[in-house]
Order: C-alpha cells, then sequence, then structure tokens
C-alpha cells in the first residue's frame, strides 16, 4: 500500500467522476474551437491543394525556407553562446562584496532588462552603420546578436543570480572551511548546483533567443531569417495563412529539439551527482586511537 500524499488528499468516487467530467467538457471545447477554426478556414479557400502546392517543391525549401531557418539558427546559435556567460557574468557580479563590481553589474542588467529587443537591435543596427566599417551584408547578423545578447543576457543575470542565492549556506561555508577562496567557491561548489536547478528557465530563455530571432527580420535591420524569406513566398504564391502554419511548425521543431537536448543534459547532470554503482550508501566509520593520559590521538 502506498503512503498518502502530504501534498493534497485522494480524490474520491464524487471528485474523480467530476475530474473525468471536466476533462470530457474540455475535449469538446477544444475540438470545437478546432473545427470552428478549421471551418473559417475552410470557407476562405485556404485548404485549396493551390495554396500548398509550393511546399512539396524542393526549390521552395532550397531558397527560401532552408535558407531563412539556416540564418535563424546562425542567429540563435551565436547569441546563445555569448549570452550565456555574460548572463553567468552579470549574475556573479552582482553578488560581489565589492561595490565597483555590484552595482555598475546591476545598473547594466536593469537597463537593458527594461528595453525591447526590437529597440536594441535597430540602435545597434545604427551604430554599426555611421561608426564601424562593417559591411551592409553582415551588419544585419551583428545587430540582431547584439540586441539578443544585451537583453537576454540581462535576463540571464537575473537567472543565474537567484538560482545561486537559492542554494543553502552551508554550501558556501562547507567552501570556505576547506580553505577555498571565493572564486573557488563558486566556480567548483555553487555554480555546478545552481546550473542544473536553473536548467528549465535557462532553457525557458534561450526559447524566447530563439522566437526572438524574427524581429531581426523587421523594420531597418532587414536580417534574412525565416519569417523575412517566407515573405517572398507569400508574396509568389499569396498563401499566407499555409506559409505561417508551416513556418509556426518550423519553429515548433526547433523549439521541440532545444528542451529535448535539455531534457537529456538535465538527467545526465543529474546522474553525475549520484554516488557511483558498488560505494555502498554509507561511508565505514573512521576509529582513532587516543591515549587515556593524554586524551590526545595516537
Amino acid at each position: 500500500m502506498s503512503a498518502p500524499s502530504v501534498l493534497y488528499d485522494a480524490p474520491g468516487p464524487k471528485a474523480r467522476t467530476r475530474n473525468i467530467i471536466y476533462s470530457v467538457l474540455f475535449v469538446i471545447a477544444l475540438l470545437a474551437v478546432a473545427y470552428f477554426i478549421y471551418s473559417g478556414f475552410d470557407k476562405k479557400g485556404q485548404w485549396a491543394g493551390a495554396l500548398w502546392k509550393p511546399f512539396v517543391q524542393g526549390s521552395t525549401w532550397t531558397q527560401f525556407l532552408l535558407p531563412g531557418l539556416l540564418s535563424t539558427i546562425k542567429a540563435a546559435a551565436l547569441s546563445i553562446v555569448i549570452a550565456l556567460p555574460v548572463g553567468a557574468l552579470l549574475g556573479i557580479g552582482r553578488l560581489s562584496d565589492h561595490k565597483w563590481i555590484r552595482i555598475p553589474a546591476g545598473i547594466i542588467v536593469e537597463f537593458f532588462r527594461a528595453i525591447p529587443v526590437l529597440m536594441l537591435m535597430v540602435f545597434a543596427a545604427e551604430l554599426y552603420a555611421y561608426y564601424t566599417d562593417i559591411s551592409s551584408d553582415t551588419r544585419p547578423l551583428f545587430a540582431a546578436v547584439t540586441g539578443l545578447v544585451l537583453y537576454n543576457g540581462s535576463v540571464l543575470a537575473e537567472v543565474f543570480r537567484s538560482g545561486i542565492r537559492a542554494l543553502p549556506k552551508g554550501q558556501t561555508e562547507a567552501g570556505f572551511t576547506l580553505g577555498m577562496r571565493k572564486t573557488q567557491v563558486m566556480t567548483n561548489i555553487l555554480l555546478p548546483q545552481a546550473v542544473t536547478l536553473m536548467l528549465p528557465a535557462i532553457v525557458s530563455q534561450l526559447v524566447v533567443v530563439l522566437k526572438d530571432t524574427a524581429l531581426a527580420g523587421q523594420l531597418t535591420i532587414g536580417y534574412t531569417e525565416l519569417i523575412r524569406t517566407s515573405g517572398t513566398i507569400t508574396a509568389n504564391f499569396s498563401n499566407t495563412i499555409p506559409t505561417l502554419i508551416v513556418v509556426a511548425i518550423l519553429y515548433i521543431v526547433l523549439n521541440l529539439i532545444l528542451t529535448s537536448f535539455a531534457s537529456w543534459l538535465e538527467r545526465r547532470l543529474s546522474r553525475r551527482r549520484k554516488a557511483p554503482r558498488g560505494t555502498g550508501a554509507q561511508a565505514q566509520p573512521v576509529h582513532i586511537k587516543t591515549d587515556l593520559d593524554t586524551g590526545a590521538a595516537v
């Protein structure tokens, strides 16, 4: 017989019946909404085969969708690789005992968290256009990555800071007891434990990075990411809804791959923290002989 849960009471017969009824009603409502959307598109002729025909042609994928998808992945990957260490440094900086580190780090985080990503991209594009020699071909990528790094690095800084502060104080005190310096305690004790705790929040923010690359194709930035390249398909075939559905499916697949990798990484990190097999659940006691007269160890 399993132990009763301390989080909630086990539902009785009436509660189970009520939950089944609610579930059935929810499924019926969901199917009704899906049918309403389907019938609405059907009345407008959005399910006609001519509108979906471009997506079974290889040229549509090789000329528009795949190049845009690769550009999206490229901008997102660069932003993630740069934003993670930037966020970690800013988060650790906000925990510093030195004001000359803690205060500037806090100002940077709060400043860039308060500005929309698109505005940061536009500012970066204008800055690179007037004050650098970066070519016009690569300038949109630089602007997109800069805006994504500044905003998401600031958000990740708060994730790192909250994750480290969530650890018991005894972890830090144990490190100092062993004679470690602050840097050693942070890198060898706190960060490895905090990363596992923070992983779901970090992955959620990385998904945001991937989706925010779509902003780089708008206004004056003009980065040729997935949505911008799909606009050419819409202009040529007048199939806005089918194109957006295909693009949405591609984003969903990318996010599923990212979350699946994060789940695998979390399981791997959790296994590494467990004791290896064959070591035994308890440590063997250590017997120390003492001198009966002085009480000193011998």
